[in-house]
């Protein structure tokens, strides 16, 4: 599986996002490859990692990713709100972590703080034919909800 389909893919729905207007508290992540290889004891998964980097202030739009995704979030530093389907919002700090099962819908995740900066790894298992791991829902393609 060749890296660079899929973060142009990952990257161009983080462009789209970034494009879009938006105000001092609604800006969006900064999302970028960091380790890519099919797993070869399970034909047709792959491991995929990203970073994911949050200005002050910043948040994802509403999202779902991959059917096929589950997901592994670790925090790296700063702290990150997130929520998951229905379930609780929940600030995760350094070195804390999470998971998302296939088909979840992320309706919270941003930096929970507004002075500074925080980033997070997230790890997908995921069908290799997958190349889009996130898709912004419609409604929120042009506006960030804090």
């Amino acid at each position: 599986m060749n890296i660079l389909p899929l973060a142009a893919t990952l990257l161009g729905s983080v462009f789209l996002a970034a494009a879009a207007p938006a105000s001092a508290h609604s800006q969006t992540e900064v999302v970028k490859p960091n380790f890519e290889r099919q797993i070869p004891n399970i034909p047709g998964k792959s491991l995929v990692a990203v970073e994911v980097e949050y200005a002050p202030g910043a948040a994802s739009p509403v999202h779902t990713h991959a059917d096929s995704a589950f997901i592994y979030a670790y925090v790296v530093s700063g702290a990150i709100e997130s929520q998951v389907d229905d379930g609780a919002k929940h600030v995760f700090k350094a070195g804390e972590s999470w998971f998302e099962n296939p088909g979840a819908r992320h309706t919270v995740s941003r930096n929970a703080s507004s002075t500074e900066p925080a980033k997070l790894l997230a790890v997908f298992i995921v069908d290799s034919h997958d190349k889009a791991l996130t898709t912004p829902e419609a409604s929120t393609k042009n506006h960030v909800k804090p």
